[in-house]
């Protein structure tokens, strides 16, 4: 248990009723997780609205209310504690709870459309590869050192956060690598962590069914910019036309890397093909073992961080030419007769316009790429005509299905999808609802040497359908189903 008036340092209270010299026993924004002795934290969600649970918590044990507007009946035995955002508030008490993680950690924020997971991830394997204990929290796993836990969220639940990042103090962690989503920062779920560094990785169209407009979207990832102390360091894309947004009026050290513009971090393809792709950075060349122009920009993003976490320039080149590729990021697999699968987690338009263009400069006549995409259900309906269409230009033979419908019925995801698509394009694309089904006539057609993209889901192993989560693994069923079909 823990006295209320030390959970609450740092928070800036409005108005007061009652003590704060109670012992709390649990801290919750849930209703149904109230115990004895909790401090229930009222928060406006985007479904449901935390002050109308106000009371059912009281009678479940609740013995101080945070809220943003104190109820019309208060009870003399309970503690209100009114602030401006609730939300941010949770953050900072959840950060107090777990005595303050971030101050004992150096912790690198990254964020933007695409990228996240590839550099957050590089940058966790790079430290761990040099023996030096690092935390990561991705989209794909949660790692503390060497070993790892599932993923549910990108940015995860700001009392989740802090008990990761305490977790990784106990540890013994140095480093944490964090992705930072949109919907994180607007939600103030890294609110109260010390960032010692952000990386901005690029933008383009996504979550505006969320965020309303790409303005909006802009704003929110340049929260973490301009929340860095003028002791952090903030790391751009300069190629991309937000980089130099995001560091305007940002008090940290700022720091570029690109490959087209002028950048402190200058990169360079000096060869490429499907096994590896020798680059220079700052003229000195290193070979990766990962493709496309994609991942020299995560690359030169996972220098600059190690060079100002304190790796030498031969150290961190060393370093890279050592790491692997990410589950489900551009993952490959070899199947019978040169047949090469690829599983990517592509879901926007710039991810899989990225991919496929790297693919067509790989590939040699007769050799095709046969590309399978859907589109998430509950997600922004405007980028799927720009899917297909992006698919159907930059692919030989296409076959639309589902991604994660979710409550929307795959039928009208698909025809969505297909406004995209032009009548000569129409012979070589096909919508499959089915996409294990979508799967095996991908393989069925693959001729031999032909590349298959996988594209939509990456690491994940569900599809979700209707709230439900149906087991679902793109990997295994690609590497079955072209084994099957194709021996």
């Amino acid at each position: 248990m823990k006295l209320l008036k030390d959970i609450l340092f740092g928070v800036s209270i409005v108005d007061l009723l009652g003590s704060t010299l109670v012992a709390i026993n649990t801290v919750t924004c849930h209703s149904q997780s109230v115990k004895k002795d909790s401090l229930f934290i009222a928060i406006q969600g985007t479904k449901k609205d935390g002050n109308l649970f106000i009371k059912e918590s009281i009678t479940k044990g609740s013995i101080a209310i945070l809220c943003e507007k104190f109820p019309k009946e208060t009870n003399s035995e309970i503690t209100y504690i009114q602030v401006k955002s609730a939300s941010k508030a949770y953050s900072i008490i959840a950060g107090n709870w777990f005595d303050r993680p971030s101050e004992n950690l150096n912790i690198i924020g990254i964020t933007g459309t695409n990228g996240k997971t590839t550099t957050a991830s590089l940058l966790h394997q790079l430290f761990e590869n040099n023996l030096i204990k690092s935390g990561l929290i991705s989209t794909v796993k949660i790692s503390i050192h060497n070993k790892n836990y599932p993923a549910t969220h990108t940015t995860p639940d700001a009392w989740q956060i802090q008990k990761h990042l305490s977790d990784m103090v106990k540890a013994g962690c140095k480093l944490v690598f964090i992705e930072v989503s949109s919907h994180g920062l607007v939600q103030n779920r890294v609110e109260g962590i010390r960032f010692r560094g952000g990386i901005f990785t690029n933008i383009s169209r996504d979550h505006l069914d969320y965020h309303k407009t790409l303005d909006n979207y802009v704003i929110a990832k340049k929260l973490l910019f301009d929340n860095l102390s003028s002791s952090a360091f903030a790391l751009v894309n300069r190629d991309d036309k937000y980089g130099d947004t995001m560091i305007s009026g940002s008090k940290a050290k700022k720091i570029s890397y690109g490959i087209t513009r002028d950048s402190d971090i200058k990169a360079r393809v000096l060869e490429s093909h499907i096994g590896g792709t020798l680059i220079s950075i700052n003229q000195r060349e290193c070979w990766m073992k990962l493709i496309g122009n994609f991942n020299v920009y995560n690359v030169s993003a996972v220098y600059g961080a190690a060079i100002e976490l304190g790796m030498t320039a031969d150290e961190a080149l060393q370093g890279i030419s050592n790491l692997n590729p990410i589950n489900g990021r551009f993952q490959k697999i070899e199947g019978p007769k040169g047949i090469t699968g690829i599983i990517d987690y592509a879901h926007t338009p710039d991810a899989l316009k990225k991919i496929l263009s790297s693919l067509q400069k790989f590939r040699k006549p007769p050799q095709r790429i046969i590309t399978i995409i859907g589109c998430g259900g509950d997600r922004d309906k405007g980028k799927r005509p720009e899917m297909a269409s992006i698919a159907s230009r930059l692919s030989d033979y296409v076959i639309l299905t589902s991604d994660n419908p979710r409550s929307e019925s795959p039928e009208a995801i698909l025809r969505d999808m297909e406004c995209g698509l032009k009548k000569p394009d129409m012979k070589y694309c096909i919508s499959i609802v089915d996409r294990s089904q979508g799967i095996r006539l991908a393989c069925q057609n693959a001729n031999p040497n032909d590349i298959i993209l996988l594209a939509g889901k990456g690491h994940e192993k569900f599809q979700e359908i209707n709230g439900e989560k149906m087991p679902f693994d793109d990997l295994l069923i690609l590497k079955t189903v072209l084994t099957e079909v194709q021996t």
